[in-house]
């Protein structure tokens, strides 16, 4: 503590004791006085302490970036080729965006739209699903029932079940599922045979497995290309982010 304010009176310009910097030979009386000359001008220029703490702010908010960017590297074959997940999009996008995501959340219900839009007006967007069932039993029961369609269909009913799920009202259960599969026109017999899959639940453990690594606990979370961005984004956010990741690119 006496080093920081040390350091503080340093750079504020304070009249300290000739023996200030040697903090060990500082004398009882001589600490009493230079931590209250510390206080004293921190009380008359306040403005001093609050650019301090903007100063540190920005620099833990670098460092939290290089830190998610050495995590998004770490972790890319998981995050951008895993068979584990589907995408949709533009297969050769020069963007790739991967989405962590639960069926019973409203946020990931919010974004949904907004990303389906983002991927049919740019045009050059890649989109991967991340099934990361977090809120309870039904989410889980969603994601198997989602996986499964995949197992069972193949990727383009998982995409439409994908889509319904995050429309659907009501409690998630196996009979609701079953009529969620006939509105669609699916085998609901076929994807049910499917649900016990074991690699169904490999899915759901592999992705959370790597959230755990990415330090995500919450959805929506999402990557852009090396940037991870933990809740909900508006469209005209993600428009931006993915501006900015081409301008860099450039």
């Amino acid at each position: 503590m006496l080093k920081n304010l040390a350091a503080l009176g340093l750079a504020l310009g304070l009249a300290l004791p000739a023996a200030a910097t040697d903090l060990d030979n500082l004398s009882a009386a001589e600490r009493d006085a230079f931590r209250a000359e510390v206080r004293a001008y921190l009380l008359e220029n306040p403005e001093v302490l609050m650019e301090a703490i903007a100063v540190l702010e920005q620099r833990q908010g670098a460092a939290e970036l290089e830190r998610d960017a050495m995590m998004v590297a770490a972790n890319a074959d998981a995050l951008f080729s895993s068979a584990f997940d589907v995408s949709f999009g533009n297969p050769e996008g020069d963007i790739t965006i991967v989405e962590f995501m639960d069926y019973r959340c409203g946020y990931c219900r919010r974004a949904h739209p907004e990303v389906a839009d983002l991927v049919e007006f740019d045009g050059n967007i890649r989109v991967i699903v991340k099934e990361f069932p977090i809120l309870g039993e039904q989410s889980v029961l969603a994601s198997r029932f989602a996986i499964a369609t995949r197992i069972a269909l193949g990727d383009e009913a998982y995409v439409s079940v994908h889509d319904a799920l995050m429309e659907m009202r009501g409690d998630v259960t196996e009979p609701a599922l079953q009529v969620l599969a006939a509105d669609l026109g699916l085998d609901g017999a076929a994807i049910m045979g499917a649900i016990n899959d074991p690699l169904v639940m490999q899915t759901i453990e592999y992705n959370h497995a790597l959230a755990q690594r990415m330090a995500i606990s919450g959805t929506p979370s999402f990557v852009f290309g090396d940037q991870l961005v933990r809740g909900y984004v508006p469209i005209d956010g993600m428009q931006q982010i993915v501006a900015m990741l081409r301008e860099t690119a450039n």
